[in-house]
């Protein structure tokens, strides 16, 4: 690999707040915020919406989505752009 030309590449927390979840692991990612860590030392922590812990898709939980707004929406914008031509 060339030299100098790579991002950092070092240890940095991810934190899921919406399930309380965190784990440490190695990226290129970064942060100005730090975390103290269970063993006592202290890394950049990336907060993410959604992780494995809070996911529908690995927890079994479902989730509402507003499916008839969005088809609503949908319609009334083509049925505009219909109409114009």
């Amino acid at each position: 690999m060339k030299k100098n030309i790579h991002p950092a590449y070092g240890y940095v927390v991810f934190r899921d707040r919406s399930a309380d979840y965190a784990f440490l692991t190695r990226s290129t990612a970064t942060s100005d915020k730090t975390i103290v860590w269970e063993d006592g030392n202290t890394y950049p922590v990336v907060d993410v919406e959604i992780s494995a812990a809070s996911h529908p898709f690995w927890t079994g939980r479902t989730r509402l989505l507003d499916t008839a707004g969005r088809v609503e929406k949908f319609r009334a914008k083509y049925a505009r752009a219909r109409g114009q031509k």
